[in-house]
């Protein structure tokens, strides 16, 4: 069973029987259909249904030499039109199935991105033509959260508001330094997060640490692609799914300076999402490259 079914408005899918009745249902009536040669024997396909604006699931298999469709797996998704980032990206297969990740280093983050691939098709289709799985892209990342919570924001002007842009722009370019090896960049960030942890540390004892951390992007658990995040809310957009009458939030949130859309069943999050505030949880990381 999928766990995060529930945030794109599956919660009441407990069993296996109903799962199967799901996915027979897009693979019999799907929205959109794309199929892929790898080799002369072997067709690939994915089926996919929509249940709410930019929200559904996909099937993917391959046909048997009798003609016959093989499903192999499937995966909630969400789709977003936001570009997050655009740095150099490196692809690789699951070992388990023929999903596959995307890896890249954003330098805004200061840490390596893992995120599910939604557009498989696509990207192999490109292969097909150049060879290598380095690839320079605008990628549009997601997150479906199973559980999540709204949290006050903290009161800040337009001068604190523009020395954070600073500070953080700064931190970009000398992360982009340290990466190709400038040891005087590699001092400063060493120096640099040495200071904050020593007053970080001194704060914590007097105050709450989400008066501290503003936002946050960290890897969550022992899956790659699951991480645990805390940004302001820009937008809220409250959906149905079509087949269970569900709803679902959409927010839009900026993280780390990183533009993030957030899927999450509205039973599932405490608090009244709005902009300004912030979102707190923890998501499965998806992302689509073009």
């Amino acid at each position: 069973m999928h766990s995060f079914l529930r945030s794109i408005g599956f919660s009441e899918i407990t069993n296996n029987k109903q799962l199967r009745q799901l996915i027979k249902k897009v693979s019999l009536f799907p929205d959109s259909k794309k199929y892929l040669s790898w080799d002369r024997d072997v067709i690939w396909a994915e089926y996919r249904k929509s249940f709410a604006p930019g929200i559904g699931i996909a099937v993917c298999g391959e046909y048997t030499e009798e003609n016959e469709f093989e499903y192999e797996y499937f995966f909630p998704y969400m789709t977003s039109e936001t570009v997050s980032t655009a740095e150099e990206i490196t692809i690789e297969r699951h070992l388990d199935s023929d999903a596959y990740s995307g890896i890249c280093d954003d330098f805004k983050l200061g840490v390596t991105l893992i995120f599910y691939l939604q557009n498989k098709m696509e990207y192999l289709k490109t292969r097909l033509k150049n060879e290598g799985n380095r690839i320079r892209a605008n990628v549009s990342l997601v997150g479906l959260a199973a559980k999540g919570m709204v949290v006050l924001p903290l009161k800040k002007d337009e001068h604190q508001v523009m020395r954070t842009r600073k500070k953080n722009l700064k931190r970009s370019r000398l992360m982009e330094k340290a990466m190709a090896g400038d040891e005087e960049a590699i001092e400063s960030l060493t120096m640099e997060d040495m200071d904050r942890y020593s007053i970080v540390s001194d704060r914590i004892r007097r105050q709450d640490v989400f008066t501290l951390v503003d936002t946050y992007f960290m890897p969550c658990g022992i899956e790659c692609e699951m991480y645990s995040v805390m940004g302001e809310i820009e937008e809220t957009e409250l959906v149905m799914n079509r087949l269970t009458k569900e709803e679902i939030y959409i927010i839009t949130m900026n993280c780390n300076d990183i533009a993030l859309c957030i899927c999450i069943n509205k039973a599932d999050l405490m608090g009244e999402p709005a902009p300004r505030r912030r979102f707190k949880g923890q998501i499965w990381l998806q992302g689509s490259i073009s």
